[in-house]
């Protein structure tokens, strides 16, 4: 069986699972249960702390997993992302009082708190800055104000807490985190169920993204209407009963389709719906 490492907690988790059972996996009912086995996908899921989880796929006692890209390159373990899952988003910045720094370069012989120690020793080493990291657990927004540190670096949401502690946030960002599908890094040969697992993941990416657009047309707005909706390769178009008119098919980005629909209203297109897509594969 394939073995899976699952976030058992915290923001990753429940979008997650919610992306499993969309990609047609069997999931834990309550958050107890730490191991489940899907029978039916030959597959075993493990519900992990999010910042082990690197941890165990790069031991090899399981064959890939969902994290964090920030987890995986705080943890230094040897495994590597293959495929990112677009939830979960957030943004690592630098942050302190008004008038701490500007930049980076800024930090030279100060202390910085977080619970990143990984990531921000190595940001300050690649960008030749020499300064004290101090690693926290977590709440680092307090550490500035007991004196700990002079600096903090923390994944940033909407800058809420930080702003409540009177801290702002400076310089370009460190990195841009999201969840990620990670696997050893000398895995090997590609195994065909973790191409399986991976084509099941994007095709709920595409079907999230994408929704199908039908609409009718006449002939001679044929090529403006298909020039609004390319398609993937190549829209489908299908003549109707009444002479002089075809039916158009095609997956549209859903963030656009709105604008998509008043497009092909304003040439003279009729009939236009969109539907959303379950399942997909490219």
């Amino acid at each position: 069986m394939l073995r899976i490492a699952v976030p058992n907690k915290g923001s990753l988790s429940g979008p997650a699972g919610e992306m499993l059972h969309e990609a047609g996996y069997r999931q834990r009912r309550e958050s107890k249960e730490l191991r489940i086995v899907d029978p039916v996908n030959e597959v075993e899921f493990f519900y992990l702390r999010p910042r082990d989880i690197a941890i165990y796929v790069s031991s090899g006692r399981l064959d890939i997993g969902i994290t964090g890209r920030d987890l995986l390159l705080d943890s230094g373990a040897d495994a590597e992302e293959i495929l990112p899952l677009g939830f979960a988003r957030s943004t690592f910045h630098y942050a302190g009082k008004p008038g701490t720094a500007d930049g980076v370069a800024d930090l030279k012989g100060k202390t910085v708190a977080t619970s990143y120690e990984g990531i921000v020793a190595k940001h300050l080493a690649d960008s030749g800055v020499d300064a004290s990291v101090v690693h926290l657990d977590g709440a680092v927004e307090t550490a500035i104000e007991l004196g700990v540190a002079e600096v903090i670096a923390d994944v940033v949401e909407t800058g809420t807490s930080l702003r409540n502690a009177g801290l702002e946030i400076f310089g370009e960002p460190i990195m841009k985190s999201e969840a990620v599908v990670i696997r050893r890094t000398d895995a090997g040969t590609e195994d065909p169920k973790v191409q399986q697992f991976l084509r099941r993941l994007q095709g709920v990416l595409v079907a999230r993204t994408y929704v199908m657009m039908d609409y009718d047309c006449r002939v001679e707005q044929l090529e403006k209407a298909v020039a609004l909706t390319p398609g993937l390769e190549s829209p489908t178009v299908s003549p109707l009963h009444n002479e002089g008119w075809v039916a158009v098919r095609a997956m549209v980005p859903s963030k656009e389709a709105q604008r998509i629909m008043d497009d092909l209203y304003e040439i003279g297109a009729r009939a236009i719906l969109t539907t959303a897509i379950h399942a997909c594969r490219l």
